[in-house]
This record gives C-alpha cells, structure tokens and sequence, in this order.
C-alpha cells in the first residue's frame, strides 16, 4: 500500500538541524505512526512522503516555511510578573499556555529581568529547516475510529483507555 490520505503510516526517523545536530530520533524506539493527511507532522515531511511505501528509505530537506514556519517575532511579549500570580519563581525555560486572541497558545519564558517577563509564542524550532532521514516501516489503512479521531490508535499511536 503507497502512502495516501487516510493511510496510517509507521516510520522510524532521524531529525537534524543545518548544522547536523540530532534533534530528535525513533532510534531505539517504536517507530513514529501517524495518520497521512491528517496534519500530524510537518507539511514539509508529508509531503515527500506521499506515494511511498513499507521500505523506502529517503533524506528529505524540510524549509522552515513547511516545517514549523518563519520566527515571529510579534510572538515574543514582554508581560509584567503580576500576570504570573500564584507561580512562585517564574524562570527561563518554563512553560506555560497563555490565552490568545486565537486561543491557547504554548510559550516559554525567555528572560526575566526585574518585575518584566517575555515569553516566546514561536515553536522552539520556528525558523529552522529540518533535515529528515527516514525509513517507512509500515502503510495501512486508517480504521474508521483512527479517521474520525484524527489520529492513529494502538501500537505507536495514542492510546485509549
């Protein structure tokens, strides 16, 4: 079965930045599933994925655009540490959901210097290209359940219980 919409996807991968760091990897671990065209990687990825099947091994250059898009910077806020009441020390690297205009959004807290906070809406790999090493494992097709949810259940997927 090629990958398509709607088709359960099992892959083990490797993800680098330009500079050849690893990022992130399944190595190691149950391969990565995901439902195809159901917007659970990056766009970039899925992309190139389309029409391959259970063995194909590639190396796909993801740019920015198509994997967590350009840094924002009207993401990055400063915010008074009154808007934090009740957290105790709020430090770099702490995250947090804020309510947006658009709704929850995740940010991390940058700086802190006196009584001023900025945080940091971007995806922490907003702005980069990624670089993928990829091996599909395994294509199926999606149950009826996994398509009305939006995403793989049972052995690499999200569990239900």
């Amino acid at each position: 079965m090629q990958v398509a919409r709607d088709a359960v996807v099992l892959l083990h991968y490797t993800l680098t930045n330009d500079a050849g760091e690893v990022l992130d990897s399944s190595e190691g671990a149950e391969p990565l599933a995901y439902l195809h065209g159901g917007g659970n990687i990056v766009v970039g990825l899925e992309e190139a994925l389309e029409g391959k099947v259970a063995g194909d091994k590639l190396s796909v250059a993801v740019p920015a655009e198509k994997a967590y898009g350009a840094h924002d910077a009207s993401l990055i806020q400063q915010v008074p540490k009154r808007a934090f009441q009740g957290i105790g020390e709020v430090k770099a690297g702490m995250r947090f959901t804020a309510q947006t205009e658009q709704g929850p959004r995740q940010v991390v807290v940058s700086r802190v210097v006196g009584d001023m906070i900025t945080v940091d809406g971007n995806h922490p790999l907003a702005g980069q290209a990624l670089n993928f090493k990829v091996e599909i494992t395994d294509v199926r097709a999606a149950t009826d359940e996994e398509l009305t949810h939006g995403h793989v259940h049972g052995p690499g997927g999200h569990p239900h219980g």
